[in-house]
């Protein structure tokens, strides 16, 4: 694998340390600009908008440029918007800042898969897809605890300042280890681009993600009273099982990408049906500390071993704008985020009991295994009369121009 994955990790790590570290600086950060916790969680919700609206925007208009200027340009976006957030006076400019923090996210995902797959053989991309998501799984592990308890001692501020830092490095790696190319030989302007997305395969695909990821989050919102109020966990041992859940969110992104590579299609099946199969099992695992444990960690592996099938079968059915279309999924997981919790939230709100949200998400993950079925019949109508579906891995265009180093 090329060490420039290694600078993509970076980038991710840095984006994934700062998308959820606010959830555990909450307190301070309500207490410092004396506003209510459920304001401050606000702050959540305007990075999640930033990325929701930036993904598609700024993959379609940076269209035209060298890849590497396009991400080393996100990840100084991204560097300002961090730095914002650090010297923000007040609640409002903090919101902004934070806005402003999540408009590189799905775009720098999305630019950066196509770059990844461009890099490797055909039958190494979703491989190559897996080892760029490794920077955000490993964030969960390491990078949002370390990162927290900066913000607990040194004041949610430095905890910005220290997610900057890791973005000038990132910057610098991507600069040294991305190679230099020239404008995209596929690049259409902003109506070509957005016209590879008006096909019902696009559509089919990012729906996947949004059931499939919505069933994630409907649980996972909700991870903390399943663990305190139905297993029985202390409050202060929910990080280090919040850290399991990344340890079985890398492990599921590294089996998924290396098993995608065989079979995109079987993997993201198998993957999705995991997921109904671990979530309908969640009220049972939940009554005992030991099986509680094991069941975050199989969520984490039976989610994120989706990430990379998700990430291709979206790439391929927009081909012609793969990077707009790879961006546009980042989009669809914040949809699923913001989604999947909302319905969870209502299944504990109708009183069906604390591990109910685990429970609404085997329906998404069912919806999302339906949606799924539903693209493999359109496509099998697609494919040439032989009756042999092609393989999905290896079909995204590879650069057409010379690559420099």
């Amino acid at each position: 694998m090329p060490l420039a994955l290694l600078a993509l990790a970076v980038g991710a790590f840095g984006i994934g340390t700062t998308e959820f570290v606010m959830m555990g600086l909450l307190p301070d950060v309500a207490d410092d600009l004396n506003i209510s916790i459920p304001s401050a969680g606000h702050l959540v919700s305007a990075y999640a908008l930033g990325v929701v609206i930036g993904a598609p925007l700024l993959a379609a208009v940076t269209a035209k440029m060298s890849r590497r200027t396009v991400l080393t340009g996100l990840m100084g976006l991204f560097v300002v918007g961090n730095a914002l957030s650090a010297l923000a006076p007040d609640n409002g400019w903090l919101l902004a800042a934070r806005f402003l923090s999540g408009l590189p996210h799905g775009a720098f995902f999305g630019v950066g898969a196509v770059v990844a797959t461009n890099m490797v053989a055909p039958e190494r991309k979703a491989r190559s897809v897996s080892l760029m998501f490794l920077g955000l799984t490993v964030a969960n592990v390491l990078g949002v605890p370390v990162a927290t308890l900066m913000g607990q001692n040194l004041g949610w501020r430095a905890t910005f300042l220290g997610v900057s830092a890791i973005g000038l490095v990132a910057i610098a790696a991507l600069a040294l280890l991305i190679p230099r190319d020239h404008e995209h030989t596929t690049a259409k302007g902003l109506r070509g681009e957005l016209a590879a997305l008006s096909s019902l395969p696009v559509w089919l695909s990012l729906g996947t993600t949004v059931a499939g990821f919505g069933a994630l989050f409907s649980a996972y919102s909700y991870i903390t009273p399943m663990l305190t109020d139905a297993a029985g966990y202390a409050d202060a041992s929910v990080t280090l099982l919040l850290a399991l859940f990344g340890v079985g969110a890398t492990a599921g992104n590294l089996l998924g990408g290396r098993l995608a590579d065989h079979s995109l299609r079987g993997t993201l099946f198998g993957c999705l049906a995991s997921l109904v199969a671990v979530l309908a099992l969640f009220p049972l695992l939940m009554r005992t500390e030991a099986t509680a444990a094991v069941a975050v960690i199989l969520l984490g592996m039976a989610a994120f071993a989706t990430g990379s099938p998700l990430q291709l079968m979206v790439m391929e059915k927009a081909s012609s704008a793969p990077s707009l279309a790879s961006s546009a999924n980042q989009a669809a997981f914040n949809l699923a985020n913001a989604g999947g919790a909302w319905i969870g939230g209502l299944a504990l709100a109708a009183g069906f009991g604390v591990t109910s949200p685990a429970l609404a998400g085997v329906a998404l993950a069912v919806l999302g295994l339906a949606v799924a079925s539903l693209a493999y019949a359109v496509d099998r109508r697609r494919v040439p009369a032989t009756g042999r579906e092609r393989i999905v891995a290896s079909h995204v265009p590879q650069e057409a121009e010379p690559v420099h180093n």
